[in-house]
């Protein structure tokens, strides 16, 4: 994930570094088996271990291999859709439900970084979604008043705040959202694998699992150094899942289209410039058709990203867009290079909500989280801990089962070359 692909993940040079790990060297007995090392299967791993339970975490490359590693970094509370929407596609229980688990997810986010120290850049002051037009306008004041009806401490701000809070020309308007914030997210999986470690769990990386089968009661896991038994199993590799010959439905490919991101890093900035880009630290994103985000790190890096693959096509009309962006943005930056870049699969669901199955008997899996990963994901690693156990009401949603997108192919095309197009011509005769 540091120089893979001809990408540059600054995530990868900046976070402390992982637990150490290696691959399965042996055969293996455990109560709870997990496949995927990111934050939904770190964080299942840390609260069963927490708990007593034995547990087995097989990662097929590294921790935080997967959008882990690779996301911007904002813990944000709740999901894509505005809550009103929630209600309306999961029902008034099971949608009010996940919006407070989910609301509070920052919570438990910050509060697992304070209790078990983990390094990652952790600021805690909000995050900003960015008004573009009179309809983002519309947008941000629609979910500022369902917010705000729930208790939430969510703010529509007028377009001189958000000016003020970002440094940056062009937004009409900002959605201060008080209980959200920022990571290093790296450096949060990792965090969490090493609290997980320490409290008893086994992580292994480099360890793809190559087959797998039902047997007697038992789930058998098989990878290049050995097999892992295991009586519950926990699949949490979401989009960066594969087909593993006898166990089709590890495989949720069939049922995400995917969204790439893309992220630039500039180098450290003059404390003189950096200081004028987002004064309060917060991570932002805008309600443009194709989205961009943009944030600072502790070293005074601005990151900016937006949808698109860094492919041997794409990259250098990504990057010219993202130079022109953020000179558009903010005109007094002076002199930048962009030192790093990386990009990451999203998992699109057809309603932009998760999507929880149980294909078979003890056998669990979550997806689809729509970019939004890192509060929810360590949410439902929470609960799926407590579900393995017998707790079946743990998880807010209710099962599913898996149903392909047959649209998939034709929306993932859409979204890399619709974007390409737009990077191609957006602020370039500005």
């Amino acid at each position: 994930m540091g120089h893979t692909d001809n990408q540059k993940n600054l995530w990868t040079f900046s976070a402390p570094p992982a637990p150490a790990t290696g691959p399965v060297s042996q055969n293996l007995n455990t109560t709870v088996a997990i496949v995927g090392g990111g934050f939904t299967g770190l964080s299942a791993a840390l609260h069963l271990a927490q708990t007593g339970v034995d547990c087995v975490v097989l990662e097929a490359i590294q921790i935080g291999h997967g959008g882990s590693g690779r996301n911007v970094g904002l813990v944000n509370a709740g999901m894509w859709l505005p809550p009103d929407d929630v209600v309306a596609a999961l029902g008034q229980e099971t949608g009010n439900r996940l919006l407070d688990e989910l609301g509070a997810g920052p919570g438990l986010v910050f509060d697992l970084i304070e209790k078990h120290g983990i390094d990652c850049e952790a600021v805690r002051n909000g995050t900003l979604h960015l008004a573009v037009g009179e309809a983002g306008v519309k947008d941000i004041a629609g979910r500022a008043r369902q917010w705000q009806q729930r208790g939430a401490p969510v703010e529509a701000l007028p377009a001189s705040e958000a000016a003020r809070l970002t440094g940056a020309q062009g937004f009409h308007g900002a959605l201060l959202d008080r209980r959200a914030g920022t990571v290093q997210p790296l450096g949060y999986a990792r965090g969490l694998a090493a609290a997980a470690m320490k409290a008893g769990a086994k992580i292994y990386t480099g360890s793809p699992v190559t087959s797998a089968r039902q047997q007697n009661g038992t789930i058998v896991l098989t990878t290049a150094g050995g097999t892992i038994t295991a009586e519950k199993l926990i699949v949490a590799s979401n989009v960066y899942s594969s087909v593993v010959p006898g166990m089709n439905w590890s495989d949720h490919s069939q049922e995400l289209a995917i969204l790439n991101y893309f992220q630039f890093a500039t180098n450290p900035l003059p404390a003189n410039v950096i200081s004028r880009i987002l004064p309060e630290e917060h991570g932002t994103w805008d309600t443009g058709l194709v989205m961009t985000s943009f944030r600072r790190d502790k070293a005074g890096r601005l990151i900016f990203g937006s949808i698109g693959a860094l492919d041997g096509v794409s990259t250098a009309t990504h990057r010219a867009f993202a130079r022109r962006s953020v000179k558009a943005l903010f005109p007094f930056i002076g002199d930048f290079d962009l030192e790093y870049w990386w990009d990451g699969k999203i998992g699109m669901t057809t309603n932009s909500l998760p999507v929880f199955h149980q294909p078979a008997e003890n056998i669990w899996s979550i997806t689809g989280y729509n970019g939004r990963g890192i509060a929810p994901g360590t949410v439902f690693g929470r609960a799926l801990a407590h579900v393995v156990q017998g707790e079946r009401t743990a998880m807010a949603l209710t099962t599913s089962p898996v149903t392909p997108d047959p649209m998939r192919g034709m929306k993932t095309l859409f979204y890399k070359s619709g974007a390409l197009a737009k990077h191609f011509i957006d602020r370039r005769f500005g």
